[in-house]
């Protein structure tokens, strides 16, 4: 009997050592590919919504800009009668460029205006026609604080010369930019601040997930002894890590598409004022590190606060 004991106690402790750590070792393994997991599916939720939010503001901040060179692309035409003299049109030339609410002043002769006619409709009609009955033009473009209906009604009704045959403008684009730039504001504002809100609300969803995985530890560390301050450090550092990684992936993101925009767009100058951007991305880190921080508070308060039974 007392050798079958010896020879059980011995095979126990053969299998224990023998295969205990490789068990331990495994399900350690498991637990960090989990965290991993767990780690990386947060930081690419919060960096994807900091993007976006980031965008949206790039957008808010550059809707003026977007507005302003729209305004500036409609041209006021003035068709001059083939009579009228060379004097005459250079002095409405010199008269027009002197103006402040002038931008530029570009004169298109006959023979140009034939040629961009021909190219838009794809054929030469004065092979047709035999002569070019289109009129020499001034168009006048205008800066975009001035380019409003009433300033341009009361220009092209200034400008009604003898040797001017017509003067036209794309009027209700005029009237549609005009009425509806500040509503595109506004609505750019509010969705700005609606995105803001999602954005919390998932990032904070994100957290809560991840904290509820380790509720179990949360509570052990309670029921021997530690403080709550004490539990929640470490979660709050790790989570603000995380925050702040994603953070700055999103405003690499960020950035990466302002550099193609302003490389696409040149016209909008969309770096021309850097502190611009560098504002947006300012608040895409502050907005990252700050939800992070108060959404890990709360959700470790929250399982610091409930009873034992209650988190099963």
């Amino acid at each position: 009997m007392k050798a079958l004991k010896v020879i059980r106690t011995a095979l126990f402790l053969i299998f224990t050592f023998k295969f205990t750590p490789l068990q331990k070792s495994a399900e350690d393994r498991f637990q960090k590919r989990r965290l991993r997991n767990t780690y990386f599916s947060v930081v690419v939720s919060i960096a994807l919504v900091l993007f976006l939010v980031g965008i949206l503001g790039v957008l808010l901040i550059n809707s003026k800009k977007v507005a302003d060179h729209f305004k500036e692309q409609i041209a006021l035409s003035l068709y001059v009668n083939d009579t009228a003299k060379e004097i005459e049109v250079q002095q409405l030339i010199k008269t027009l460029q002197l103006n402040p609410a002038t931008k530029k002043v570009v004169w298109v002769t006959k023979e140009e205006a034939a040629e961009i006619y021909t190219n838009e409709i794809g054929e030469d009609f004065m092979e047709f026609l035999g002569y070019n009955p289109l009129l020499a033009s001034v168009d006048v473009y205008f800066n975009a604080s001035y380019a409003t209906p009433i300033f341009v009604k009361n220009l092209s009704e200034s400008l009604d010369y003898n040797f001017v045959n017509e003067i036209t403008y794309d009027k209700p684009l005029l009237e549609l930019l005009d009425t509806n730039i500040q509503k595109i504001s506004y609505w750019f504002l509010f969705t700005a601040l609606l995105f803001v809100i999602v954005a919390m609300l998932l990032i904070n969803s994100s957290i809560r997930l991840s904290i509820h995985s380790k509720r179990f530890i949360i509570k052990t560390m309670q029921l021997v002894g530690a403080h709550k301050r004490f539990i929640r450090r470490p979660f709050i550092r790790t989570h603000v890590q995380l925050g702040a990684i994603a953070s700055l992936l999103a405003s690499a993101g960020v950035t990466a598409v302002v550099w193609e925009l302003n490389k696409r767009f040149p016209e909008l100058q969309i770096l021309r004022r850097p502190e611009e951007p560098a504002l947006i991305l300012g608040i895409v880190v502050l907005l990252g590190v700050s939800i992070t921080y108060f959404s890990t508070y709360f959700a470790t308060q929250r399982y610091l606060n409930l009873n034992t039974n209650a988190i099963y």
